[in-house]
């Protein structure tokens, strides 16, 4: 069996993140607010300007929710990291 690519890697690792903190609480297949908010302590230590500040993980929350059911499913969750990287991403600048 061949070795898994970068990008086969990177998409392991983003299930097994997402799976790591939703399995600690709840339902095993969703992110709970709780969750979410140690996800990004630990996993995104620079995004949250103020991780104890709960206004701005209600918020985040809000955002990601997109079905309103108060908790993020791994669809919900992919979308904020494939945003987030975008956002990250330096582009070259066009001559």
């Amino acid at each position: 069996m061949a070795n898994p690519t970068q990008l086969e890697t990177a998409m392991a690792m983003l299930m097994s993140v997402f799976d790591k903190y939703a399995m600690s609480e709840g339902k095993k297949d969703m992110l709970s607010k709780s969750e979410l908010r140690s996800l990004m302590e630990k996993e995104l230590p620079g995004f949250l300007k103020n991780p104890k500040d709960q206004a701005e993980v209600d918020k985040l929350m809000k955002d990601l929710d997109h079905n309103g059911d108060s908790e993020v499913d791994f669809s919900e969750f992919v979308v904020f990291i494939a945003a987030l990287t975008c956002a990250c991403h330096s582009r070259p600048k066009k001559k």
